[in-house]
């Protein structure tokens, strides 16, 4: 088994005191093959010992306060409120606003995004891939958070980049007939599709919503093997998570 700790991305935005929030990376966990190392996904085919071991050294590493909430993930728009008794719903987005919930979301191109109320009390995960985004989870997440937009910061984390998500005019439809002005996320290829920006389109969603407190640099999770899963690169692959709590 590899020794080496957890490696992890602090989101650099001016959270309140009492907000932590870090996504973590590829290395310092006990998988192997196509996993390797610090799969956190339990429903990838990955050897399930090895994905509860790589979970309990993230939690032992970040002294987390509980067992991160670890939805199915189904890329729709569904906002779960923790606590949650029993088993956990399928959902997006999570939602914590006591101390001691560890709110989660798991992602490997797909787009995550962390919410923090400007006044502390509420803090929010969201999966956003293209599908989530179009059916409104950012939405959703900002109105199930309860807070004023203008009172909510937001942090965008690394995602799969332009240069490397090729999409179908299905996708790029979806988005016009909503937004004219998404077009602008969308340039065409010499294969006659389009290179999609995920990113532009969750920041222009997110300032029509209201939220203009905008942050992160969302490296390409293609582009960089070393520290990032990709399903689009190479599947099956391991996740990454992505996780807020209060404290």
């Amino acid at each position: 088994m590899s020794r080496s700790a957890p490696q992890i991305l602090l989101p650099d935005w001016p959270a309140p005191p009492g907000v932590h929030a870090v996504v973590t990376l590829r290395g310092g966990g006990v998988s192997q093959g196509p996993y390797a190392s610090l799969n956190l996904g339990i429903h990838v085919g990955d050897d399930r010992a090895a994905v509860a071991e790589n979970r309990r050294r993230l939690g032992q590493a970040l002294a987390l306060p509980a067992e991160p909430a670890w939805m199915e993930q189904v890329h729709g728009a569904e906002v779960c409120a923790l606590p949650v008794r029993g088993s956990l719903p399928s959902a997006d987005a999570a939602i914590a606003r006591t101390a001691g919930e560890v709110a989660v979301v798991q992602v490997a191109d797909c787009l995550p995004v962390l919410f923090a109320a400007r006044a502390g009390g509420a803090v929010a995960a969201a999966h956003a891939g293209w599908r989530g985004l179009a059916a409104g989870v950012l939405e959703a997440t900002v109105r199930a958070l309860g807070v004023p937009p203008a009172q909510l910061l937001a942090w965008l984390g690394p995602a799969i980049g332009a240069a490397h998500f090729e999409v179908g005019a299905e996708v790029r439809g979806a988005f016009l007939a909503q937004d004219p002005a998404a077009a602008a996320a969308f340039l065409p290829n010499s294969r006659g599709r389009w290179q999609c920006d995920l990113v532009q389109l969750a920041r222009a969603r997110l300032r029509r919503a209201g939220v203009t407190a905008l942050y992160g640099d969302s490296p390409c999770t293609y582009a960089d093997p070393q520290r990032f899963f990709s399903h689009r690169r190479a599947a099956p692959c391991g996740r990454m998570a992505a996780l807020i709590w209060l404290g």
